[in-house]
């Protein structure tokens, strides 16, 4: 039986088809032929450059109105590509739910609920100033019921194929195994800013907990899966140099662990009274700055082993949006533990983050843009 590993697709045009736009396909329609979860990680990659802008703690003139236009295109995207990935499940089932079989591909089911959280997150943050408060609150609460659910279901379902029918090897683990994992880490960040909007309670107090309870279940599961690359970068080196940018999804969690316990510990005190309240702000920052260092340490080690690749080559694809969303959680945990904290050198470095963030979400854009356009991003995975 033949087996096909799903390559992230390329820019690389087609040899065969050289004919313009979507000169790669036979037909434009084959665009949404092979349309996975993986091109979700672009949503997120747009929101989280909104909703970082937000969280700096030195805010420049025009930087709110300009995040707010990006989250514009996020939300935009985010309907567009949801539309076209349920006329893909429609015209194309057979592929859809070959993408859940396939051990690369399927880790990917954890981008669409990000997408909605990052969105959601940003309708709060920034799309209040046009829709209101209230509408806000309530698309957000929408995005963010879903993002939770779809979340935790790919954190118990995408394990459970891949201990029950996902053919592994010691050398198969990669970065992309964190996604499944991550969303409920980002369910407790995000979750965090509706605290406030809830009634003062059971209700509050439960969410509160719920929060926690996800940043934990995340947490554990993130700590297991990140000693798992270590060990398959150590011994079996980088791999495919398309899945090298996915070993910047580590930073996903660590940034945003460190958003999530800081964002909770400051509306704590609304669920609970002191000292859990004052206990729980405290381990902020007792967490947030060792975690800090872990992701200083793992930033070194990203930029090195890509450094490395990039010398020997490495052809544009999806993962490269690996870039963005992971730089941009590192930001807002460095916002929030300059907040927190009222250190300047850590302001500072969130800035330095996010202007990387900038750098690197405008070049993964201009690239997807122009791989689209020519068509070889909709190419079908190539075989092994």
């Amino acid at each position: 039986m033949t087996t096909f590993v799903p390559i992230p697709p390329t820019a690389t045009p087609h040899p065969l088809h050289r004919i313009g736009l979507f000169g790669d396909l036979d037909h434009p329609r084959q665009v949404i032929a092979h349309l996975g979860p993986n091109w979700y990680a672009s949503i997120m990659g747009t929101g989280i450059v909104a909703n970082a802008a937000v969280t700096l703690p030195l805010q420049f003139v025009g930087l709110r109105a300009a995040a707010t236009v990006v989250w514009g295109i996020a939300s935009v995207m985010l309907v567009a590509l949801t539309a076209a990935w349920a006329a893909h499940w429609i015209r194309h089932p057979g592929t859809a739910r070959g993408h859940a079989a396939n051990p690369v591909m399927a880790q990917f089911y954890g981008a669409p609920p990000m997408a909605l959280l990052t969105v959601g997150a940003g309708t709060l943050l920034l799309g209040k100033d046009m829709l209101g408060e209230s509408l806000a609150v309530h698309i957000d609460w929408v995005l963010w019921t879903l993002g939770t659910v779809a979340g935790l279901a790919s954190a118990v379902v995408i394990p459970f194929l891949m201990i029950t029918r996902h053919e592994l090897g010691s050398d198969s683990v990669f970065g992309g195994w964190l996604m499944p994992v991550v969303p409920p880490m980002v369910s407790a960040a995000t979750g965090a800013l509706l605290i406030p909007h809830v009634a003062p309670g059971q209700a509050r107090l439960s969410l509160l907990l719920a929060c926690y309870a996800m940043f934990g279940l995340s947490l554990l599961a993130s700590l297991m899966i990140t000693t798992l690359i270590l060990y398959r970068l150590a011994v079996h080196g980088t791999g495919p140099a398309a899945t090298v940018p996915t070993m910047w999804i580590v930073l996903g969690w660590l940034g945003q662990s460190i958003t999530a316990v800081n964002l909770l510990g400051g509306v704590a005190h609304l669920a609970l009274p002191v000292p859990l309240s004052t206990a729980l702000e405290v381990f902020g920052v007792v967490y947030g700055v060792p975690v800090f260092g872990f992701t200083l340490l793992w930033i070194a080690l990203a930029v090195a082993v890509t450094v490395h690749t990039v010398r020997a080559g490495m052809p544009f694809s999806l993962t490269w949006w690996s870039f963005t969303f992971p730089v941009g959680t590192v930001v807002t945990g460095t916002s929030a533990l300059a907040l927190h904290t009222g250190d300047t050198v850590l302001a500072v470095l969130a800035v330095l983050f996010y202007v990387g963030l900038l750098g690197a979400w405008a070049t993964v854009a201009t690239r997807t843009a122009r791989g689209s356009a020519r068509g070889g991003l909709f190419l079908p995975p190539a075989p092994a």
